[in-house]
């Protein structure tokens, strides 16, 4: 890696490999106690940047983090996603980015997180069904009266972040990419070119049988696990990638957290670049 942090929105520091809360549970009991030592571990770790969003247990997984973590210690980034909620028939989750939503959700994950100002949200989902300039201009809105400090996005193409970018300072882009599902390239290039932090669900690759084979051949090499391969080429492929892998367990976690002392040589780099094709601009456009 050129560097082991990053400046989000050009002043808020972070280490570039982050931590996922999705999969910590919060029932039943004895899960929860599990979650929280995993979240409290993360941090003992050198983990600055914690995702979460509403949608993890309707910010069930936001209050897991205060009950571990809070009065949370200087440097450590909490970050979480409002725009879907459980309005659809049924009460089922749906995209939802109706302005009244996003600001009682964003309501919600203060008092839940025990925060008055949360540094950094990002819009979950676009929801086609409201006008961007009504998500959006509720979130600045947000901004303005100090309760949101930095606006992300998640799954947005090329063409709807440059939109977005049109209306509000986008620092961040959470986009579904790994070392075998590089679909979103198009995208990263572009939060690359404009110094935007962009941060990759699902991490960690999973494709074909050849393909993870040369993972774990590259990995007995470097004495490492096929994780760590796969999480180290992210951090080596380019300095605005914070990875964010998630687990509930603690020997998983430390796994993760290692991939950033793994050294890959330049011929291992073009072996693994060499396993998925990049994605076309216009797929992404």
């Amino acid at each position: 890696m050129a560097t082991d942090t990053f400046h989000i929105g050009g002043d808020l520091e972070v280490g570039r490999l982050g931590f996922g809360a999705m999969h910590l549970p919060t029932e039943p009991a004895s899960d929860r106690e599990t979650a929280i030592a995993v979240a409290r571990r993360a941090v003992e770790l050198g983990v600055t940047l914690i995702d979460t969003a509403h949608l993890y247990g309707g910010g069930a997984n936001e209050e897991l983090l205060a009950e571990a973590l809070h009065p949370y210690p200087a440097g450590l980034l909490v970050t979480t996603k409002v725009g879907v909620a459980r309005t659809g028939p049924g009460g089922e989750w749906r995209l939802d980015g109706r302005p009244a939503i996003l600001r009682d959700q964003v309501e919600q994950a203060l008092r839940r997180l025990r925060v008055e100002r949360i540094e950094l949200l990002q819009l979950h989902r676009i929801d086609p069904e409201t006008p961007l300039a009504d998500q959006l201009g509720t979130l600045r809105e947000l901004q303005s009266e100090g309760k949101v400090g930095r606006l992300g996005l998640s799954e947005v193409t090329v063409a709807e972040l440059g939109q977005a970018r049109e209306i509000v300072d986008v620092v961040s882009v959470q986009n579904r990419y790994n070392l075998l599902d590089r679909e979103h390239e198009p995208v990263l290039e572009a939060c690359e070119a404009a110094g935007i932090a962009f941060l990759p669900w699902r991490p960690v690759a999973m494709g074909a049988l050849g393909a993870r084979a040369e993972i774990a051949a590259i990995a007995d090499e470097l004495g490492a696990t096929p994780t760590q391969v796969s999480l180290a080429w992210l951090l080596d492929h380019s300095p605005v990638v914070l990875p964010i892998p998630g687990t509930a367990r603690i020997d998983h976690l430390e796994e993760n957290l290692a991939a950033v002392r793994l050294d890959l040589t330049p011929a291992h780099r073009e072996r693994l670049d060499r396993l998925a094709p990049r994605a076309p601009l216009s797929q992404s456009c």
